[in-house]
């Protein structure tokens, strides 16, 4: 029996799926060839689509003076589970695949492709993701908490999945998000926040019953459930007096906790874990190292074909902000590395693209390049708490992709060494528009693509997802829009690489001394005479020497390293000139000026789109960006007064600074 598509609740954005998409695959004759529950959910999809648009679908035997104008092939033996091939000839387009996910892949990208895929002739092309595992972590609580609310540094409404402190009653529309992020290649999800509270440690035991039925809803998509879990379960759950990972009552216990959560979930994934990081329980309490840890997990999962993915962000959260000498930078590279190779091979190393917080520049992580012994995933932040909260638009494909290419080791990049996957930070939530402000949603589809193809050029990505959620007209002003985002919110936010500058707590909005005097390892340095970290061999914290040749010689001096992160990797008094010629206070200057005058631009020009645009998602955006004019002013405002006051140079080009 064909599954039926999702249906979305009355007011909820379709997102990239909207129908009009599936014209092209609903308007022909389409025979589907195979079995399985993935291949009755594409016959679920194109039997829609012929539904709305006149087509036929047939299952397996040919009708009478059979002639298709889409063929979708389960049955060829030659390819992986999630790959597919795509040819058209003698007016036939086909798609074949080995498995139900590659089945389902493939119509998805018949779907993106649209009339092109039935026109002229098409020599077969394989498809085949980069990566194994693309995967969002979803920060949800079950529970409201007191402090990090329903999702910790989300920005589009509460969770999907938990509302009232239990799994939701109606998961169709945790059924209809499953279907969009297989529309972009994403595969798996994990459900709960990675700073686990009291209540979400009992997912893994007494109420993975909860856990089970949203797997459920996400299994006709393709997507593997995974869960956040505590590292002192054995303590919190089963009474232990200990969570020591070489115990054998604790090994014991994991194992059959395990166990049982596979008998609920077959298709379980795998676990998630924060450890020994800003107060979460960890091996370090027991003398053990984190290769202990994640080995007690991974031994668990090991029967069932699971991973356990262990996270990098490991830092001393109390810092003394005096010592100049303990760098947050350093942290992963000096925990991990010595470790290399002692990791399990269903152990999985989750790193943050940079060596801090997902600011809106840093270098790349040297964490990456550094441990060829072990499985390594990257982890991206595509909810967006340091670049605009979901109120800004900061499209991050530009970033991701410089990152992806980033050489990292003997010229391999990123993308190439992340054989554990490619992670990210969801932004969707319960909002009508899924992820707040519905240009957000590019980032959501951005990830997934280059998950599934590390090398694609993303403006090609932001083609794709605008002709699918706006169709044909509004593409070069969306476009405009889109193009220069990421650089516009830098611009206007914390100069040169230095990052943060943001209000404590919530981290929206600027507060240049705000972590200046905390415990949190997130400085600038700045005073009457300079501004920047000295992160040098030679006179600083030595981190730039973590980087292999010939980072490490670029970014070790001010000559040579780039504009963009100087303030990261180096104190300078605000005269030194920088490879543009300006000076480091003149550009403060200018690009806080320019950064104000591209969204006011920008503003103008969405105004512009309102006869091109469904209107209720252009009042949104419309809304949106008075909220990012708004607050661009005052990063402006702070950041040139600030500086002015410590530096006593004024703007060369005599604009007004508040003194």
């Amino acid at each position: 029996m064909p599954l039926p598509v999702p249906v979305l609740p009355e007011g909820v954005d379709p997102a990239w799926l909207p129908p009009a998409a599936f014209r092209a695959v609903g308007s022909g004759r389409t025979l589907i060839r195979g079995s399985g529950p993935l291949v009755e959910t594409v016959h679920g999809e194109v039997a829609e689509a012929c539904r709305r648009f006149g087509g036929r679908v047939v299952r397996d035997a040919e009708p009478e003076g059979g002639a298709y104008d889409l063929v979708l092939d389960l049955g060829v033996h030659d390819l992986g589970d999630e790959d597919f091939t795509l040819a058209r000839q003698g007016g036939t387009t086909a798609v074949t695949a080995s498995g139900g996910r590659g089945l389902l892949y493939g119509l998805f990208h018949v779907v993106r492709l649209g009339e092109a895929a039935f026109t002229g002739e098409r020599e077969r092309e394989r498809h085949h993701p980069a990566l194994a595992l693309r995967m969002l972590d979803h920060w949800d609580n079950v529970a409201v908490h007191p402090v990090m609310g329903q999702v910790e540094r989300g920005y589009a409404g509460g969770s999907l999945f938990w509302e009232d402190g239990r799994a939701r009653g109606d998961l169709e529309r945790v059924r209809a998000y499953g279907r969009l992020l297989a529309a972009c290649g994403i595969n798996a999800v994990a459900v709960n926040n990675v700073n686990v509270h009291e209540t979400e440690a009992h997912l893994l035991t007494d109420r993975i019953g909860e856990v089970a039925a949203i797997a459920e809803a996400l299994q006709p998509y393709g997507i593997r459930t995974h869960l956040s879990v505590s590292f002192a379960a054995p303590v919190l759950l089963g009474g232990l007096p200990t969570a020591d990972p070489l115990d054998e009552g604790v090994r014991g216990w994991w194992a059959e906790a395990t166990g049982a959560v596979y008998e609920a979930i077959p298709d379980f994934g795998g676990y998630v874990v924060k450890a020994d990081s800003e107060g979460q329980p960890g091996p370090f309490a027991y003398g053990r190292s984190h290769a202990d840890g994640a080995n007690l997990l991974a031994a668990a999962l090991e029967p069932y074909g699971g991973t356990v993915h262990w996270r990098a962000f490991v830092y001393d959260h109390c810092q003394d902000w005096r010592d100049r000498g303990t760098d947050r930078a350093r942290a992963a590279y000096d925990h991990f590395v010595p470790l290399d190779g002692a990791f399990a091979d269903n152990a999985v190393l989750q790193v943050k693209h940079g060596p801090i917080d997902f600011q809106v520049r840093e270098p790349v992580s040297p964490l990456i390049g550094a441990m060829p012994g072990t499985r390594l995933a990257v982890e991206l932040q595509v909810t967006q708490e340091y670049t605009g909260q979901q109120r800004h638009v900061c499209w991050l494909g530009p970033m991701w992709s410089e990152v992806l290419r980033f050489p990292a080791e003997q010229g391999s990049s990123v993308g190439e060494l992340t054989r554990g996957g490619l992670i990210a930070v969801s932004n969707a939530g319960d909002d009508p528009f899924w992820t707040g402000h519905p240009l957000a949603q590019a980032n959501l589809y951005t990830f997934g693509r280059l998950a599934w193809r590390p090398d694609a050029e993303p403006g090609e990505v932001l083609d794709e997802w605008i002709g699918l959620t706006f169709g044909p007209g509004p593409e070069a002003g969306l476009h405009a829009v889109f193009d220069g985002s990421w650089r516009t919110y830098e611009k206007y936010t914390a100069p040169l690489g230095v990052g943060f500058m943001v209000q404590p707590g919530h981290h929206y909005g600027p507060s240049v001394d705000g972590y200046e005097y905390s415990p949190w390892g997130t400085y600038h340095f700045a005073d009457r005479d300079g501004i920047g970290v000295d992160r040098s061999v030679a006179t600083g914290t030595g981190y730039a020497g973590q980087y292999a040749k010939p980072w490490a010689e670029l970014y070790e001096s001010p000559d040579t390293c780039p504009d963009e992160l100087l303030l990261f990797f180096h104190h300078v008094s605000y005269g030194h000139t920088l490879h543009s010629g300006k000076t480091v206070i003149q550009h403060i200057y200018d690009t806080h000026f320019e950064g104000v005058a591209e969204v006011e631009e920008a503003r103008e020009l969405w105004a512009s789109l309102a006869g091109l645009v469904d209107p209720v998602r252009h009042t949104r955006v419309a809304e949106r960006y008075e909220e990012q004019l708004r607050s661009a002013r005052e990063w402006r405002d702070q950041i040139n007064s600030y500086f002015f006051r410590k530096s006593g140079v004024p703007d060369e080009r005599g604009r007004r600074v508040h003194p």
